[in-house]
């Protein structure tokens, strides 16, 4: 049986490289390699912000929050596709219509400083690279199972995996690997996992004559988690550089709004599906040890208990697939922020300029990508392997994304009063406000969840962000009203150049 699981787990990894090279025939220039060239109709979109969103704590988590808590253990994955929904509607067909690369070029077409922009890089890179170190080492563990590796040879070998179609073909590789994560996930949630479950705990009826109500309650889970995933989660999506990538490849604004949309409906499903599976594994499995195992192994004991050989196996590499789909946006997210924000503003402390023209002499400039890709994607593999903690790291630099950036770069798009210096002093508040609070709560913490895994960071860093962006914004100039008629122009599709050029925007 496991021999068998394994060996479709192999097909399908085997199956990703093929996507690799077939990616790479329709890479010609940087636009092809970071963002599929802007090409993206419905389909092919929104399964790949699908794909993005839904990772292993989507897939694996849900499924283990849903035997914990039963059908409230679907809010993490609906606060991610109410995030999804919220970007798709307000803010993604402006953001295609930019025609850039990276959130730090929006904040620099939209307050024509670099001050403004600067901190944004560093805080995304770290944010994208944890990002990546955390889904390698996710899918990693469902490799130790299956074919008896020690930890860190099965980090080793999928990571490069990942790495090797990411790093040939770019975007277009992902997004085809995207689709077929994406089928291989619906199917094994939706047609396999939900229906086969359900039937073992006796359908719905079995499971509510066997559970208690409690576990049917929409805030089982708790109010104050639930406001906690919406906060971290929903917010989260709406400024993550992995996500605003995958808009940038719409063909046009109305792809980036409905395709998302749709993207976003369908993890709502994909969460609510997931819970139920869940609370029937809670029924039909009643002895696994989540106290000691951890929740997250009940996912593959339903893949591997109620599911035929075989059919289990295609389960398993649904999971491999939420989480390396997570993982290789991630990875070309951060060789994007690194490449196009990181390396100039670092240079600049040595006195050196450096521009990034994506438009002159495409061949090289796809190479300089692939080497961003696979320099990132092997110190993600060695984070993953070395750090034993990635989760706190990428807990703090999802908070300081929250905490310190989300009134900047949304007050950008909503606020015409908002200014350069307004953004600059927001992030540096929120930011500082985020870490203090941060290590005083860990320096005062009794548990885990009192110290660096606590909320009260990004609330307070929010709150201080947003006083400071509008008290900052109101007690200074506005925007120099050359920057605003170039970001309007933008907004409005009129923009034919990919990328941004400072001294287009402000003039020094």
């Amino acid at each position: 049986m496991e021999f068998i699981n394994g060996t479709i787990v192999a097909v399908y990894l085997a199956a990703m490289l093929i996507f690799g090279w077939w990616g790479k025939s329709r890479t010609k220039n940087s636009s092809d390699y970071l963002v599929a060239g802007r090409r993206l109709g419905p389909f092919l979109y929104t399964g790949t912000m699908a794909a993005v969103v839904l990772g292993g704590a989507s897939t694996v988590g849900g499924v283990g929050l849903g035997y914990k808590f039963g059908v409230s253990g679907m809010w993490l994955v609906v606060a991610i596709g109410t995030g999804v929904i919220l970007l798709s509607l307000l803010f993604a067909p402006t953001l295609q219509r930019l025609k850039i690369f990276t959130v730090s070029q929006m904040l620099t077409l939209r307050y024509g400083s670099k001050s403004a922009t600067n901190t944004s890089g560093v805080v995304m890179l770290a944010y994208t690279l944890m990002l990546c170190a955390t889904s390698t080492s996710a899918y990693a563990t469902i490799f130790v199972v299956l074919f008896g590796w020690e930890r860190w040879m099965a980090i080793a070998i999928g990571g490069v995996i990942v790495v090797i179609y990411s790093t040939i073909g770019g975007m277009w590789s992902i997004t085809l690997a995207d689709q077929v994560q994406f089928v291989i996930k619906t199917v094994g949630i939706f047609f396999l996992m939900l229906p086969f479950a359900l039937n073992a705990a006796g359908g719905m009826s079995g499971i509510r004559e066997r559970v208690g109500a409690e576990f049917f309650t929409w805030d089982g889970i708790g109010v104050q988690t639930i406001i906690t995933y919406f906060v971290v989660y929903t917010l989260g999506l709406l400024i993550g550089q992995d996500i605003w990538q995958r808009v940038f490849t719409a063909k046009t604004p109305t792809v980036a709004r409905w395709g998302g949309t749709t993207a976003g409906i369908y993890c709502v499903l994909y969460g609510a599906a997931g819970a139920v599976i869940g609370l029937a594994a809670r029924v039909a499995l009643p002895e696994i040890d989540v106290a000691n195992l951890g929740k997250d192994v009940v996912y593959a004991e339903v893949a591997t208990q109620l599911l035929p050989v075989a059919i289990g196996g295609l389960v398993l590499a649904a999971a491999v697939a939420a989480m390396m789909s997570t993982a290789s946006g991630a990875l070309i997210a951060a060789a994007t922020v690194a490449r196009t924000d990181v390396t100039p503003f670092v240079a600049s402390w040595f006195g050196k300029q450096m521009h990034v023209n994506t438009n002159e002499n495409p061949e090289h400039d796809v190479r300089a990508n692939r080497i961003w890709v696979l320099l990132l994607g092997v110190v993600a593999i060695v984070l993953a392997i070395m750090v034993s903690d990635v989760v706190a790291a990428l807990t703090i630099a999802y908070d300081i994304l929250v905490g310190g950036l989300l009134v900047a770069i949304i007050g950008g798009l909503i606020w015409k009063r908002g200014n350069g210096l307004g953004a600059a002093a927001s992030m540096a508040a929120g930011t500082i406000v985020t870490l203090g609070t941060m290590i005083t709560l860990e320096i005062q913490a009794e548990n885990r969840f009192d110290g660096i895994y606590a909320n009260e960071p990004i609330y307070f860093g929010l709150v201080a962000s947003a006083l400071v962006y509008v008290v900052v914004s109101l007690l200074t100039r506005p925007t120099e009203p050359s920057v605003i008629t170039n970001w309007n122009a933008r907004v409005a599709g009129q923009g034919d150049t990919e990328g941004v050029d400072l001294s287009e925007v402000s003039g020094r």
